[in-house]
């Protein structure tokens, strides 16, 4: 019987040198995993950036991934978690017709319903943006998208932190230090 596949996020953290990001995912395209999202950046410990990697997978497969990634030389620590072992947000950007915003008031009442913010007004566009989970992004783009007027839209990668007190990596490296 087939595990049913779940969507993992991995927090990978490494130093800031070039080309690790390709190692990484090497890993991901070698076992056939497809990234759903990634968001790059530093973290909250000086000198590592922090990797937020998503993809759906079974946990047989994403063990393997994550301890082939932990096995590379620049990188410091990779974990994986379920969504609700995570705080979790991404944003969304919606860019809409202006004249259509202007011409039904039910796009404005959708917008303040979904609880997004208009960011920017001119005579061609406005700028809507979202943050919340996957789906409460998405539902916003389907629900304008449903008015036929919107230009463009985009969404972030995943960001996320631990439900921990701090973060997992820390600990890590604290207990590195102790061993030198």
């Amino acid at each position: 019987m087939m595990e049913e596949k779940t969507l993992y996020t991995l927090l990978v953290y490494s130093e800031n040198i070039a080309g690790i990001l390709n190692q990484i995912t090497a890993v991901f395209t070698r076992r056939q995993v497809n990234i759903e999202s990634l968001n790059v950046s530093a973290s909250s410990i000086p000198g590592l950036h922090k990797y937020t990697i998503t993809a759906w997978s079974d946990e047989d497969q994403i063990v393997k991934i994550t301890k082939q990634i932990e096995k590379k030389i620049d990188v410091v620590k990779a974990m994986y978690y379920t969504d609700d072992e995570l705080f979790i947000r991404e944003t969304g950007l919606y860019k809409l017709a202006t004249d259509k915003v202007l011409e039904n008031p039910e796009i404005s009442r959708t917008i303040r319903k979904q609880e997004a913010t208009i960011t920017e007004v001119n005579p061609t566009y406005v700028i809507v943006m979202k943050n919340g989970m996957t789906e409460d992004i998405m539902n916003l783009f389907h629900a304008l998208n449903a008015f036929d007027c919107v230009l463009q839209y985009t969404r972030s990668g995943r960001i996320a932190v631990t439900r921990s007190k701090t973060e997992e990596v820390s600990k890590f490296l604290d207990e590195r230090e102790g061993q030198r």
